[in-house]
């Protein structure tokens, strides 16, 4: 008979084994022992002290824009930062030139006056808002001389004064007028300035709408 052949023999592949994974607290061990996360860390970090959080907040404030002492003293109030010590910090600060009120007074005067044509009382209210002290405030409009106010007067109305055509006489001066007392100029400077430009107007009208050249001799058309 003949021999049976023998059955070959199916050979799987045996799975390698997958190296054990770690546990989530064993991860965060390791972690923490080569130097923990940036909270950890954090936490870990003393507090600052009273004298360096103000410092750091004034320095902070400072970077942003010039301020006042009165800015200043309000934002640590809010912090809570004893008064103590606030007082401290500013009088260090103030010694050092970081905080100068009368130079904040002066350049604001002068920026808000050009870009904004504020005239001095509403520049002095502004500087009062600000913490800025009664005495520093005059000094500091008293820059800005009445010539320079009326000639900035006029230079806003004749900016604004062809937005009023079409309106009556007395709307056009009480909207005019109106604009220039809210940047702080006063009433007999407002009028005077409003009814000066609106004079002038009516003669440069007067003017283009006058008889053509050469129209007094001979009528060419007679």
């Amino acid at each position: 008979m003949p021999r049976r052949r023998p059955r070959p023999r199916c050979r799987h592949r045996r799975r390698r084994p997958r190296p054990p994974q770690p546990r989530p607290d064993a991860v965060a061990g390791r972690s923490q022992k080569r130097g923990g996360s940036s909270e950890s860390r954090a936490s870990q970090e003393p507090p600052l002290s009273p004298e360096e959080q103000a410092r750091a907040l004034c320095l902070r404030l400072l970077t942003g824009g010039p301020r006042t002492r009165r800015q200043l003293a309000d934002a640590m109030r809010k912090r809570e930062i004893p008064e103590e010590v606030a007082e401290n910090v500013l009088e260090r600060f103030q010694d050092v030139g970081l905080i100068d009120d009368q130079a904040f007074a002066n350049a604001w005067v002068e920026s808000r006056h050009r870009g904004r044509g504020l005239a001095r009382r509403a520049l002095a209210q502004e500087l009062r808002h600000r913490g800025v002290e009664a005495e520093l405030v005059t000094e500091a409009v008293g820059l800005l001389d009445p010539e320079q106010e009326e000639e900035t007067a006029r230079a806003l109305v004749q900016r604004r004064l062809p937005g009023t055509r079409g309106l009556d006489r007395d709307r056009r001066i009480r909207r005019l007028a109106g604009m220039l007392a809210r940047k702080g100029y006063g009433e007999g400077l407002a009028l005077r300035v409003v009814r000066d430009a609106l004079a002038a107007e009516a003669d440069s009208a007067d003017d283009d709408s006058g008889s053509w050249p050469g129209s007094e001799g001979p009528d060419p058309w007679g």
